[in-house]
Parts: C-alpha cells; structure tokens; sequence
C-alpha cells in the first residue's frame, strides 16, 4: 500500500478477478459520491428516525470532501463504496460509510475502512471514532470486529472508538532491519508477536533485526520447511522462537508444534500468523507490513498494533523513530 499523495492508495484482486481500489475523493467526485450516498442509506432497513445522510445535498457533500477527506471504493472502473472522514470536538470521525447494495458482502466495506484507518495511521493520527446508531446492533458488531469499542453516548448514537496502530515508513532492508532492532528493546520473555505481509514484503528481515536486538544465536533465516527454529541467547535475555505458519491451516495444526512449552520464556514471533496464532497468549504485538502499489519502490509501511494490557501504544511509537 502506497501511503502518500497518490492517488491511488490501494488495490487487491477479488476472488472472481475483478480489481477493488481505493483512492481520496476529489471535488469532482461529489456528485457521484452524493448518489452513492443516497442509495446506500435508502437500502438499509428503515428503524427508527429517517437517516441523516439522507438529507445530504450536493453543497454538503462537495464541502465534506473540501474540508474533510473522503475515499472511494472501485470494483474495476465502477464506485462501490464510500467513507468521510472529519475532525469533530478535536476527534478524527469516519462517517457516510457506505457500500452500493448490489456490492454488498464482497469485502468492499471491511478493505475500503482498514485503508481509510492505515492512511489516517501514516498521517499521525492516533485515535479515530464514529457514530453507529443504537437501533442497529448489528452494525454496532460490524464495527466491533474492525476493533472499534463503545466510548460513550450522543443522542440516539453510541460512540465507537479505536485507537490507531503506529504507522512507520520504511524506506529499504537496512532500515527494516534497524525497526527490528529498536522493537526488540521493548519485547521481553512471554511476548508474542505475529507478523504479517505479503511475499517478500520484509517479515524475515525484521525478524533478523529484532533478533540481533535481542542478542540470539543466527543466522536469524526463514523457517519455510522446518515450521519453526529457535534461536538461543547469547547473554542474558531471551530466546527468539522463530515460526513459519505458511502452510498452517488453523490453531491446531499450530498446537502440534509445542510452542507453549516455550512461550514464557521466548519472544515468539510467528510469521503469517493473523487467522491461526492469536489463540497462543491474550496480548500480542500485531506487525503488518505493507509494500507499494509501484513494484520499482521498495518503501514499505509497518503498522504496529499492541493487543491487551501489555502494551502501550507510546512505548511502540517510542521505539518506532529513529533516534529512539
């Protein structure tokens, strides 16, 4: 994912070969986004008052995007969704998030809002929030899977906040070798960590990093056919348990390596784990690394999310620049 100025921000192939992107709106697609508007909220079960959005004209709309920001969601050429975002009260809110009903459950909601939230993340935003009517409990749920938790009241709404990973860019290797090395000041024995990214996007080179941070045994190599290596320390300090879970399927197939036997005190660091190894430990430290959409740059942008009580989004933010 290209975070900067692009216009387009990212792309991901459907099952069915269609391609979903998503790029900020410009003034121009205010008229288009108005429509979108209309006809999504008209589609949704009519409960309580009359939704608010639609009331919304074109001024409105054009104004939301000059003011605010706003990001399209394409299936090829054809606009499938849209998210606003605004600052309100000092808080960064999405709101108008809407999907087409004719796109609806294909996925388009869930990648248009993780990329609205990566690009507020890159541009230093640290919390976001939204309003979810109460008499939709289900979309309450909707939000909860994508990490959003109540956090108050307004009106006749609940507010859902969440706060927002650590955004670092990533210019080369060495430079992802160097946040490897810096994150393992922070990890301790009993730290989970899953990491995830595309081929070739860096996993195994952060883990070097955070393995010569911690001071184990190399050389620090993909674990691909062995599932998992375990790297000793040469000090005082612990363990890096090195796992590949590529070819696992689930949990189990996870189980049958053992880790628990070492998990308190190691730092287990499991690539490809989202989906099969969050049932390890209750907390954990979340690495998603993402590559450009040009694959002639080699920048990448790592997104750094603590899960539990064990971590704290300043002490990841504080190992994460440069001169930490």
């Amino acid at each position: 994912m290209t975070l900067d100025a692009a216009r387009e921000l990212a792309a991901a192939e459907l099952p069915d070969g269609r391609v979903l992107t998503v790029r900020p709106a410009t003034v121009a697609d205010a008229e288009a986004a108005l429509d979108l508007i209309h006809a999504a909220f008209r589609a949704r079960p009519v409960v309580g008052d009359r939704p608010e959005a639609l009331t919304d004209d074109l001024a409105s709309v054009r104004a939301r995007i000059e003011h605010g920001t706003g990001y399209l969601a394409f299936i090829d050429d054809t606009l499938a969704g849209l998210v606003m975002t605004a600052r309100q009260s000092g808080a960064m809110r999405l709101g108008r998030v809407g999907v087409l009903p004719e796109f609806r459950e294909q996925g388009v909601a869930s990648f248009l809002v993780e990329v609205v939230l990566e690009h507020l993340a890159a541009a230093g935003e640290e919390r976001v929030q939204l309003l979810a009517r109460k008499e939709f409990p289900q979309i309450q749920a909707w939000w909860g899977r994508h990490g959003f938790a109540p956090a108050g009241d307004e009106g006749n709404c609940v507010v859902m906040a969440r706060s927002l990973p650590v955004a670092v860019e990533v210019p080369d290797a060495a430079a992802m070798r160097s946040l490897g090395t810096r994150l393992a000041g922070v990890l301790r024995a009993g730290d989970l960590v899953i990491a995830t990214g595309d081929l070739g996007a860096g996993k195994t080179t952060l883990t070097q990093g955070i393995g010569a941070g911690l001071g184990v045994a190399g050389p620090v190599i993909s674990p691909t056919f062995v599932l998992s290596r375990v790297h000793p320390p040469l000090a005082d300090g612990p363990a890096l348990v090195h796992v590949d879970a590529y070819r696992l399927g689930s949990f189990a197939e996870l189980e049958d390596i053992d880790l628990e036997a070492s998990l308190d005190a190691s730092v287990t660091l499991v690539e490809w784990g989202a989906g099969v190894a969050e049932g390890l430990a209750d907390d954990r430290l979340d690495i998603d690394i993402r590559r450009g959409i040009d694959p002639d740059d080699d920048t990448r942008w790592v997104f750094l999310t603590g899960v539990g009580e064990r971590w704290s989004r300043d002490e990841l933010a504080a190992a994460a620049k440069e001169d930490a």
